[in-house]
């Protein structure tokens, strides 16, 4: 069954668009550990710190007793600091400055040689490198050939998909980018706009070891508290990747 790692980086959001010291992003990580329904605590720490700050990633690394994923970009000053916290992971993604949100995988071609370069400062380090990819096989070998132990593929596609036919045939890339990872040895995470409601058939994808959800959870949780928007979510992992899972 695959691991939950709750991305709090919205939690910053409301902060930031008041400039106030509420919510406390260690807080929502602490009250997500104690609720015990995750494995893991995500924080994106951006070049222009729209939301979470160098601070917030010390302050919830120091705090929690579960793993921390620091995701990023290849930044001098952001590795820098990366290296400073020391998560049990790293996952490396593309950034622009005028995105609302990640839009897609990493250029593993064109940024080939410094996500290596990257790729292996942090493993000397003793911190795990994942790479958010776009879910087709050639990526995958790519992500190996850089040295990378782990990708994560972006469900995007699969969570804009407007009708059935699109969502199969992205979650078809999906299934697919998985089997050719773990042919390359590599481990699978995989996330981006998955909802209660669309978790279950990339949860029941085998291989998938986390699942990395924010946004939603955080929305949800304007209505039901955060700790039942995390109930909310495992229990739909939980319910829906048992459900779809072949039977022997």
């Amino acid at each position: 069954m695959p691991q939950l790692y709750v991305n709090l980086d919205h939690v910053a959001t409301l902060r930031q668009v008041r400039g106030t010291t509420y919510p406390d992003v260690t807080e929502a990580a602490v009250l997500a550990e104690s609720s015990g329904h995750v494995h893991g605590i995500t924080l994106h720490l951006r070049e222009d710190r729209r939301h979470v700050n160098d601070d917030d990633m010390r302050r919830v690394k120091e705090r929690i007793n579960i793993p921390f994923n620091f995701e990023m970009s290849v930044a001098e000053d952001i590795v820098r600091i990366c290296r400073e916290v020391a998560p049990a992971q790293a996952t490396l993604v593309p950034e622009k400055r005028k995105e609302l949100t990640t839009e897609g995988g990493l250029d593993l071609v064109g940024g080939g040689e410094r996500l290596r370069e990257v790729t292996r400062d942090l493993q000397n380090d003793g911190i795990a490198v994942s790479l958010f990819v776009d879910p087709d096989g050639d990526t995958m070998k790519r992500s190996r050939d850089l040295g990378a132990t782990h990708v994560e593929l972006h469900t995007g596609r699969y969570a804009d998909a407007t009708d059935d036919a699109a969502r199969a045939t992205e979650l078809e890339h999906l299934q697919h980018a998985a089997r050719v990872a773990q042919d390359h040895g590599l481990l699978v995470n995989a996330g981006h706009g998955l909802t209660h409601l669309n978790v279950g058939p990339v949860a029941a994808i085998p291989g998938i070891l986390d699942l990395n959800i924010g946004h939603a959870i955080v929305a949800r949780s304007v209505f039901l508290g955060l700790v039942e928007g995390l109930r909310e979510m495992r229990e739909a992992i939980e319910r829906n990747a048992d459900a779809m899972r072949p039977r022997s």
